[in-house]
């Protein structure tokens, strides 16, 4: 049964990609029988066609990192750099966004529960939100914002100004010295900020609960962790691994390919954050469901 959802997923997928195609196909047909100029069908097909050429650039750069970045030898000095960058400096951010998140659903859920009489059952709410879904989900949309756009400034700041290049003239490969460590970097730390943001949901959502109904830390994490396993810990941590690995790879991207100067970087930063974040969400959904299928 999980073999045919998986097959079944894969045929929607084949056929989103055939009908795109097929649109394309039809919109050019009508254009010509219409007597348009055929200039514009090109542009129509070309507009089409940008997304799948821009999923194909990528594919390639992604392949490049990993035949040029992870084979030795390794940039260590660089790769613990990038972990200073990426986890400690993102930290209190991440921190402050998961007791933020905490609060908020102490508050919310609170009378919801008291409506229906299950108002005992706030601190498993509020702890099986967060490690489940909303600490995951919550870090890494604030690291793509906060990682994504650095990576994407820095190295766009230094293809518009040659630095890249004076690097490959040091016989220097820049994949292995500015992508491979970034990726890496982003991959490492994205778990154990996740698990920072969670604990700092967790803390602020017993001192909300408390200030309405005293209890104690201690009674607050048993009765909400009574039906925990780490079944349902570990694989939402970990599922954040991937959302580095988005982070990292579009973000090395677009910085790596900006062009245009100052205003180029611009762009790069923008569509660093912008796609990462939506490519996060897409995958939470993929990986929810694979989790579902193997973990339950």
């Amino acid at each position: 049964m999980d073999a045919m959802h998986l097959l079944s997923s894969s045929g929607v997928l084949q056929s989103v990609v055939a009908s795109v195609a097929m649109i394309a196909t039809v919109a050019a047909e009508e254009s010509k029988s219409e007597g348009a100029n055929p200039d514009d069908a090109k542009v129509i097909l070309a507009a089409l066609g940008k997304p799948f050429r821009w999923l194909g650039e990528l594919g390639l750069f992604c392949a490049r990192i990993v035949r040029r970045g992870f084979v030795p030898p390794f940039e260590w000095r660089e790769f613990v750099r990038q972990m200073d960058a990426v986890g400690s400096k993102s930290l209190p951010l991440v921190a402050l966004a998961g007791a933020a998140t905490g609060a908020v659903l102490s508050l919310q859920a609170r009378d919801s529960l008291t409506r229906f009489g299950a108002k005992s059952m706030l601190p498993a709410l509020i702890i099986f939100s967060l490690i489940k879904e909303s600490g995951p989900v919550i870090t890494g949309l604030v690291v793509s914002g906060r990682v994504g756009a650095g990576i994407g400034a820095e190295l766009g700041s230094m293809k518009v100004t040659e630095q890249i290049d004076a690097l490959e003239a040091s016989a220097v490969d820049p994949y292995r010295y500015l992508v491979a460590t970034r990726v890496l970097a982003c991959i490492a730390m994205l778990p154990l900020l996740t698990v920072a943001s969670d604990f700092s949901g967790i803390v602020t959502g017993w001192i909300t609960t408390s200030l309405a109904d005293p209890i104690s830390f201690r009674s607050f994490i048993t009765h909400g962790t009574q039906g925990v396993v780490f079944g349902d810990f570990i694989p939402p941590t970990l599922k954040t691994a991937v959302y580095g690995l988005i982070i990292g790879c579009v973000s090395c991207f677009e910085g790596m390919r900006t062009k245009g100067g100052t205003e180029g970087v611009g762009r790069s930063t923008t569509s660093a954050v912008v796609i990462s974040s939506l490519f996060i969400i897409v995958a939470d959904v993929v990986l929810v469901r694979l989790i579902l299928v193997f973990f339950s």
